[in-house]
């Protein structure tokens, strides 16, 4: 018996769920490995401790409680819980009631975290997205650009035929609008050039975008900065950078009717896929504001050119942001929720990547 015990265990401990057992109580009377790791806590210290020092969320306790009382099992799909360190993270759950002899009250408890995998599948879908919308998007322009070059041709050489200054201004509205209609479509299909490969301080671009963006308005913007200062200078294009960084601050400012708050934080995340490369370095800069956040209708859709949830805006910044990222081979995220509103850019900071 003692030697199958060990056998259950060392089974139960290269499981990559994380399992628990709670006692009628909910407190802790085993926890695996993946436990450990998912919650942040050796199982000998979580042996005897109410399950409410492991994780919080009221979804997630609603079910737990049923499962007790009903002595049904339960299961949780997407449920968003609080972990170790204010950490949100979201998991499966199943809830089991156990009817074993030593056990009779007891629950067992599965968990899947599943965060990761929403995002590399939504990851995978914006970026099929995005192609799709990009192909079309070739394919309006090639044939709105064509019309466009003959008809400012033609007005160039009514132009040249016309002794009446006045008559000449009618030309040059149709001249110059030609004009604006071909910079708007070249915009929508992106930049053309390649990074510049240079060496890129990153704090130094927020740093500059900040004081840009503080110079260039007169608002009641607070920038509350919170930097890695042991993050390196990596390859990359800083006038691009620029621009994405630009961009996104500009966008938090408006979003805040230029009163609120405005973070800039920098970190390193180790081991993160991208693209579904895994790289063992990953910079991850978050621009967050306090203001109102995205609008529910434009959430799925917000990185598609002609986008925008502002009257006077293209709908083309944070596509070409995403484009200029792309082209360093990151990735731009979002979360937004009233009060909050945080955009993340993701960027290796090796080319290679790290084995699976």
């Amino acid at each position: 018996m003692r030697h199958l015990e060990m056998n259950t265990k060392e089974l139960l401990d290269i499981l990559n769920c994380a399992v628990l057992v709670l006692d009628g109580s909910k407190c802790v009377v085993y926890m695996n490995q993946s436990g450990e790791m998912l919650f942040g806590q050796s199982h000998q210290r979580a042996v005897g401790e109410s399950v409410v020092q492991l994780l919080r969320g009221d979804d997630f306790f609603e079910h737990l409680d049923l499962a007790m009382h009903q002595r049904d099992p339960h299961s949780l799909r997407e449920c968003v819980v609080e972990v170790a360190g204010g950490e949100l993270i979201t998991i499966d759950c199943i809830l089991t009631p156990l009817t074993l002899e030593q056990w009779p009250q007891h629950l067992l408890l599965e968990f899947q975290r599943v965060d990761r995998q929403l995002r590399i599948v939504r990851e995978e879908q914006m970026i099929h997205q995005q192609q799709a919308i990009r192909e079309l998007v070739r394919g309006i322009a090639h044939e709105i650009k064509n019309p466009l070059g003959g008809l400012r041709g033609a007005a160039q050489l009514l132009e040249s035929e016309l002794d009446n200054p006045e008559l000449k201004e009618y030309t040059q509205i149709i001249i110059s609008e030609a004009d604006r209609l071909k910079n708007l479509v070249n915009g929508m299909l992106g930049p053309r050039t390649l990074p510049r490969a240079e060496e890129v301080n990153i704090h130094e671009v927020l740093e500059h975008v900040r004081h840009l963006v503080s110079t260039d308005m007169a608002t009641d913007i607070h920038f509350v900065r919170d930097y890695d200062p042991s993050i390196p200078e990596f390859q990359g294009d800083r006038d691009q950078l620029v621009q994405v960084v630009l961009n996104i601050v500009s966008n938090a400012v408006r979003a805040l009717e230029n009163v609120g708050e405005v973070q800039l934080r920098t970190r390193i995340l180790r081991q993160f896929t991208i693209h579904q490369v895994r790289y063992r370095h990953v910079l991850k800069i978050e621009i967050c504001d306090n203001g109102p956040g995205v609008p529910s209708h434009l959430r799925d859709k917000l990185f598609l050119p002609m986008v925008s949830g502002h009257a006077e805006g293209s709908g083309l910044g944070l596509a070409i942001a995403q484009s200029l990222v792309r082209r360093h081979n990151g990735l731009i995220q979002y979360e937004s929720a009233p009060g909050c509103t945080c955009f993340s850019i993701l960027i290796p900071l090796e080319n290679g990547h790290a084995s699976r």
